[in-house]
């Protein structure tokens, strides 16, 4: 790259007022590699409001190598701001080495990408007056090359554009660079409105301002549409029944499911997702494209049993992985799929395009990525691990988990050389838990995916409450961390889901049914139930000070009044011979009824706050069903 020098010179009057966090050294997210503070002079007053007001806001652009020195006159001292950015082709890759000093900033930067972290990292530093008031020294340098984030916009919430714009933001203050937004149905394919047209899906226009956004923020926007599995909401339209896999019920591992996957060895499936890709792809400037292919569960078991049978399930399954691998190299592009089937057979791995990378997920905090990441190593194989937020069927969050299943992934990820982190964040059941409630293991992950060796938990709370939430009493943070962790005083077995949620989705169904609810108890529920209080008087004292921060209070007491609903049905339930809620009394169910429409008001009011509309009656209608069965149970 050629270098490209300009010296601005520019007087300017400042008033210096006091900083909110006069009192407060922030810890830099992501932890740093090496951080030291030293004797002398970094940038005073006068500089640093030149920085925050003037050049942080151009931080997308400010991206080559340059020299700019700023003369600043503040009716007192004439003062100046000197920048220097430089390319130094001795440091790692993404990595930066920054220096403040005598109201300079040097830039060393490996590429065009350390130079954007380095700026996020002084964007950070300029929050709090410590952070640039003295010396300081900071070398630093991403762990996992690729470090992304992932969406679920399928299961009901797609969100505004607004919505996705702090999305992307948000994440690359944190030096993420990669982004995908899990899709089934909702992108608006021109000759398959029937599918989508009750879900605001995203249109082609508005998936190319995203990639365009992105860019500019070193994100890479990576298009996402599942191919095989979770097609119900395809195959639940006649005029597709076709491609089922299972037109009508088999019996698979989650029960009797029908119209869930497509039928490989039928062409038609094949045809469809070459015409959904040529559609979809030219909207994204990525290299990249994840074609999904997870939790095939019909598979074998309707219109490929013959071929299953003969062929085996596995190499069924790979045939049409190839063949999507085809189409989709086709446009130019390079391969994700989730690695969860193909890991059923692993004397197949060493048969995958040796172009293609594998998404290995596993979302339990002991899940075995050490034992799974290996075989692909061994078949050359690229992959990533794939932890989640543990938000998902929660409600509150489940953080002790989540933040657990993140270590596990990115220790494991580093020790057998994956190629990139990608932190998944879904939205089964109804989407009811708010977009905020993630927030903790997003900063999390992205800390744990660029320095691996540090734990970003010991300040996390802290510098949410300073970047994120702005709260000066400290107090947003610590409860909405209290209420992620109050599923642990239930004494239930951990699980893809909390008793929360549970209670929710289970409602008609046997406590003895699940390995989860059958051990629910009245102490359990009483102990989970007063740290929610608990959490609730501390978010009553709490004082955040963004734009949204009275809608923040709100998801949070939505959330957990749910939560408390739950636990009041779940002591309900044991309270009465078979734990069934028509054996409940009358008039305790038309208070649960009338308690739960309350909250369902609640949620249609909050959703549109932030969520398109498309998706919200069937996030509503899965509420309405448990109000239905308090007052028609008997």
């Amino acid at each position: 790259m050629k270098p490209l020098h300009t010296c601005l010179i520019i007087i300017i009057s400042l008033t210096i007022s006091n900083s909110l966090w006069a009192n407060e050294f922030s810890t830099v997210f992501p932890i740093p590699k090496k951080m030291e503070h030293h004797d002398g002079k970094g940038i005073d007053s006068v500089a640093l409001k030149a920085l925050k007001t003037m050049v942080l806001p151009m931080h997308t652009l400010l991206q080559e190598e340059m020299e700019a020195e700023w003369l600043l006159d503040s009716n007192e001292t004439p003062a100046k701001l000197r920048i220097l950015i430089s390319l130094d082709t001795t440091l790692k890759d993404q990595g930066y080495h920054l220096k403040v000093y005598n109201d300079s900033i040097d830039i060393r930067a490996a590429d065009r990408s350390g130079i954007f972290y380095a700026w996020q990292t002084l964007k950070q530093l300029s929050s709090v007056k410590q952070g640039l008031e003295q010396a300081i020294t900071i070398e630093d340098h991403p762990d996992f090359k690729r470090r992304g984030y992932m969406l679920d916009i399928s299961r009901d919430k797609v969100p505004t554009m607004s919505g996705l714009y702090t999305l992307i933001d948000r994440l690359a203050a944190l030096k993420y660079n990669e982004l995908q937004l899990y899709t089934e149905h909702t992108f608006a394919y021109k000759d398959h409105k029937q599918v989508w047209q009750d879900a605001s899906p995203m249109t082609p226009e508005e998936i190319r301002k995203l990639d365009a956004y992105c860019q500019l923020r070193n994100i890479d926007l990576v298009p996402n549409q599942n191919s095989f599995g979770h097609m119900e909401r395809w195959l639940e339209h006649d005029s597709y029944l076709h491609l089922a896999e299972c037109p009508e019920n088999c019996n698979t591992i989650w029960g009797l499911r029908k119209r869930h996957s497509l039928d490989p060895t039928n062409p038609g499936s094949l045809e469809l997702m070459q015409s959904l890709y040529a559609e979809l792809l030219p909207n994204f400037s990525s290299d990249y494209f994840n074609i999904g292919c997870d939790e095939t569960i019909e598979l074998g078991l309707g219109r490929s049993a013959e071929e299953c049978r003969k062929s085996g399930k596995g190499r069924v399954y790979l045939d049409y992985l190839k063949k999507l691998h085809r189409a989709a190299t086709s446009h130019g592009k390079k391969v994700q799929f989730w690695g969860d089937i193909i890991l059923n057979h692993p004397e197949l791995i060493d048969d995958l395009p040796q172009d293609i990378t594998a998404l290995v997920w596993g979302y339990s905090a002991t899940y075995p990525f050490d034992k799974n990441l290996p075989k692909f190593q061994k078949a050359g194989i690229s992959y990533y691990v794939c932890p989640g937020t543990s938000t998902w069927r929660s409600l509150i969050g489940r953080n002790q988990n989540g933040f657990e299943n993140l270590r596990n992934a990115a220790t494991n990820g580093i020790t057998y050389g994956a190629d990139g982190f990608l932190l998944t964040d879904w939205g089964d059941h109804g989407h009811w838990q708010p977009a905020v409630i993630s927030i903790p293991s997003i900063i999390m992950a992205s800390s744990l995916s660029w320095n691996t060796g540090a734990d970003p938990e010991p300040g996390l709370d802290s510098w949410m409450d300073i970047h994120i939430f702005k709260d000066p009493s400290g107090q947003f943070s610590k409860a909405m961390l209290q209420l992620g962790n109050a599923y642990t005083q239930t004494g239930v077995p951990g699980g893809n889901a909390n008793i929360f949620h549970l209670m929710l989705h289970r409602f008609a169904w046997s406590l003895k049914g699940n390995y989860q609810t059958k051990e629910m108890n009245l102490k359990g529920l009483s102990r989970a139930e007063q740290e929610i209080k608990k959490a609730l008087e501390i978010l009553q004292n709490s004082k955040p000070q963004t734009i949204d921060s009275e809608l923040l209070r709100d998801e949070l007491k939505l959330a957990s009044s749910l939560a408390l609903h739950a636990i009041r049905l779940g002591k309900e339930r044991l309270k009465v011979p078979g734990g069934d809620v028509g054996s409940i009394d009358e008039t305790t169910r038309q208070e649960l009824s009338d308690e739960l429409g309350q909250l369902i008001t609640e949620h249609r009011r909050l959703w549109t706050k932030r969520n398109r509309p498309g998706g919200l009656e069937d996030s509503a209608q899965k509420l309405k069903d448990v109000k239905n069965h308090y007052t028609e149970s008997k």
